[in-house]
C-alpha cells in the first residue's frame, strides 16, 4: 500500500481542482451514454462538475477530490479523474508531479460504472 504524505495529497488535490474547476490540465472523456443525452443536459452536467465543492469525508475519504457524484434531470452521474503516466499506458508514479502524469477525468451515468 502506497501511502502518500500530507503534502502529496494536498498537490494532488490542487491540481484535481484546478483541472475539475477549469478543464485544463488534463482530457475529459464522456461515455457514450452521457454523449448520447441532449448536448444542454451533458454541458449541464459539466457545469456542475466545474461547481462541485461538496468534498467531505464520506465521499472523498483520500481527500484527493478525485470523484463526484450527483443527481441532474432525474439522472445519476459519477465524474472520476485518474492518474496516467504521459504515454497513457500505465499509472503515474507521482499524481503530485504533472511532469509525469496526466490526468483523465470520465464523466459517466452511475450504471455505467
Amino acid at each position: 500500500m502506497n501511502i502518500l504524505s500530507g503534502d502529496k495529497v494536498a498537490k494532488i488535490r490542487e491540481l484535481n481542482d484546478n483541472f475539475r474547476t477549469s478543464f485544463r490540465g488534463g482530457q475529459i472523456l464522456l461515455t457514450q451514454a452521457v454523449a448520447d443525452l441532449p448536448s444542454m443536459v451533458a454541458a449541464a452536467a459539466l457545469q456542475k462538475v466545474a461547481e462541485f465543492t461538496n468534498f467531505n469525508e464520506e465521499n472523498d475519504s483520500c481527500e484527493e477530490h478525485d470523484y463526484l457524484s450527483f443527481d441532474l434531470c432525474n439522472r445519476e452521474f459519477v465524474f472520476i479523474i485518474q492518474y496516467w503516466n504521459l504515454e497513457i499506458d500505465g499509472p503515474s508514479i507521482d499524481p503530485a508531479d504533472p511532469s509525469v502524469t496526466k490526468r483523465i477525468a470520465i464523466l459517466m451515468l452511475i450504471h455505467e460504472w
